[in-house]
């Protein structure tokens, strides 16, 4: 199995860092090939523009999607998207690790959503859901947050994670046609002792084992 581990926190010594690194060694140690785009590390630039490509579609009017398509028709995008697309296009299975920042994933993740997943390469008109342009891949978000399961549940602080992560869950993977596994949450990493945060990486690494097992 291919995987490609999209990683999204500035510090390497973070939980979440932890949790990409479990990711790989798992994954790698059972025999699966891995890429890894650590965004922060590797520099990615999450602000959209016409920097994204090597193409014009329009030099007048600046429209994405119409760039965006010509791109994808004539090989026209900027390297650093290319590589990121040539890296999803390899992959079997995604694995998105972020923390959740302001009820959200960091802007640099939604950024790589932007840039990477354009219009004619990872959807266009009429393909969507279980049609989508990348129907068979699947999908599975590993995370860790500030507030505790309780804080995360109906009718408390900010309401059960599913809804925390309908942008990226629904709209976005399972719009393009991904099968989207039930997330992994490390809730509340930075609040729990250090056997607690060794239970919750020993947990993702079974997690891991099972996902790849039964694919």
């Amino acid at each position: 199995m291919n995987l490609l581990v999209v990683h999204a926190h500035p510090e390497p010594r973070s939980f979440t860092a932890a949790l990409k690194d479990t990711t790989v060694a798992t994954a790698g140690a059972a025999g699966h090939v891995v890429a890894v785009s650590d965004l922060y590390a590797e520099g990615f630039d999450p602000v959209g523009g016409r920097g994204d490509f090597t193409t014009v579609a329009d030099p007048e009017r600046f429209h994405y999607q119409s760039e965006q398509a010509l791109a994808a028709a004539e090989n026209g995008f900027a390297p650093e998207i290319l590589r990121e697309q040539r890296r999803l296009a390899a992959a079997d299975l995604l694995v998105l690790h972020f923390p959740i920042w302001w009820g959200a994933p960091p802007a640099i993740l939604k950024g790589w959503f932007d840039r990477v997943l354009a219009f004619g390469f990872a959807y266009r008109d009429g393909t969507r859901f279980e049609s989508g342009l990348l129907a068979g891949k699947t999908a599975v978000c590993a995370l860790t947050t500030g507030g505790t399961p309780k804080r995360f549940s109906e009718g408390d602080a900010y309401g059960p994670i599913e809804k925390v992560l309908w942008p990226v869950q629904r709209l976005a993977l399972e719009y393009l046609g991904m099968k989207v596994l039930d997330p992994f949450v490390a809730y509340a990493a930075p609040r729990v002792d250090d056997g607690a945060r060794a239970a919750m990486l020993a947990a993702w690494a079974q997690r891991l084992s099972d996902i790849v097992a039964a694919a």
